[in-house]
């Protein structure tokens, strides 16, 4: 289970979303429709190639840092960190590979 829930803001679209950082269960279960849900359409035709590929294993591999991605893309796009809705800032930043939030 993902062990923090960040909030992140776009200001010029002023979107909010829900980046969970850590291991993704739900990628595990479902693989490739996890980021077709989310709308990281990217990463939802990586994971469908790389599921076919594996016959459907792929997505043992990537619940370890699917989350981690989305977090990325989403700061890459202007999202920027509204909440950290009580996580700890320091292990945040550790696990996105961040200086600044």
């Amino acid at each position: 289970m993902a062990f923090a829930l960040i909030s992140l803001e776009n200001k010029k679209t002023n979107q909010v979303k829900l980046a969970p950082i850590g291991f993704s269960w739900t990628n595990f279960f479902f693989g490739f429709f996890v980021p077709l849900f989310r709308g990281d359409w990217k990463w939802a035709a990586i994971f469908f190639a790389v599921g076919w590929v594996t016959f459907g294993f792929g997505s043992l591999i990537t619940a370890f840092f699917y989350n981690k991605l989305y977090a990325e893309d989403l700061l890459k796009n202007g999202f920027k960190v509204k909440s950290l809705n009580g996580a700890d800032k320091s292990l945040v930043k550790a696990r996105l590979g961040v200086t600044k939030l």
